[in-house]
């Protein structure tokens, strides 16, 4: 593939709002695949790293998604990144485009080429995952027991879990709302935890039912909070300016009273 094929097929995933540049460095790099530079709306590509076989090829177009993941979080902030890139936002328009170009046939999935490893996911999503996960449940459905046992002999259950239990408040509470709220097991203990964060119940269940059918946890927790509220890149730079201007005032004051001290008697 050269360089037009692949701006081609980035077209095909998802159209872009504005113009972008896809550039073969012709160079092998050490440390990244590519990069995306949001001011002149470049991604560069460091074909050299990629072998001209097909799995090579399916690992620069995935790279070159990656990069154009970055053009469209730029696009959406009206041609700017925030200085961190990889957001969940980011993550969730990046994961998006792989699912549209794996549905349209462009990209290929890199993980079903082996089936080792396929294999190995399950055990790890039924063993260890989903297990977590009913742990965690279970632990809460034992807590509220602890809670009106507490209640009963007149102590409080928040002294019990600190005490007694030995762990986190806020860990408690989550295995309590899990249970309470009937978070699936099979999304496990992490993604459960999420779950029992959202009140409403019609969000909770198709947050639910999205991380089941498959989506990743950073596009649900953006489906659900919305886009993030980024800050206007002038405004970052206002503020660093502010609190910079209060640490010059801050330490001019001090300097004024050391140099005083340093000039007094009071010292010897």
């Amino acid at each position: 593939m050269n360089q037009n094929q692949i701006k081609e097929k980035l077209l095909k995933i998802e159209d872009s709002p504005l113009e972008f540049s896809l550039i073969f460095s012709g160079k092998k790099s050490k440390k990244v695949n590519g990069v995306y530079k949001p001011g002149s709306r470049e991604i560069i590509l460091h074909n050299r790293n990629f072998q001209p076989d097909e799995t090579g090829q399916n690992l620069l177009l995935y790279t070159a998604i990656h990069e154009y993941a970055h053009h469209l979080h730029a696009c959406a902030r009206g041609g700017t990144l925030s200085p961190r890139a990889h957001n969940s936002q980011f993550w969730a328009i990046f994961h998006d485009l792989l699912e549209k170009a794996q549905t349209k046939k462009i990209y290929t999935d890199v993980f079903s080429a082996s089936p080792e490893l396929l294999k190995l996911t399950e055990v790890i999503r039924e063993k260890f995952i989903k297990n977590n996960g009913e742990l965690v449940k279970e632990m809460g459905k034992h807590l509220l027991t602890a809670h009106d046992l507490c209640f009963k002999i007149g102590v409080r259950f928040e002294d019990y879990v600190d005490r007694m239990l030995r762990i986190p408040r806020a860990a408690a509470n989550t295995a309590i709302k899990m249970f309470e709220y009937d978070v699936s097991p099979q999304v496990g203990a992490d993604n459960g935890r999420f779950l029992a964060g959202i009140r409403n119940s019609d969000e909770r269940k198709a947050a639910e039912a999205a991380l089941i059918k498959g989506k990743s946890p950073d596009t649900v927790k953006v489906q659900v909070r919305g886009k993030e509220k980024e800050e206007d890149p002038k405004e970052v730079l206002e503020k660093e300016k502010a609190r910079l201007e209060r640490t010059i005032a801050a330490l001019s004051k001090r300097l004024e009273e050391v140099m005083r001290e340093l000039k007094g008697d009071d010292l010897w």
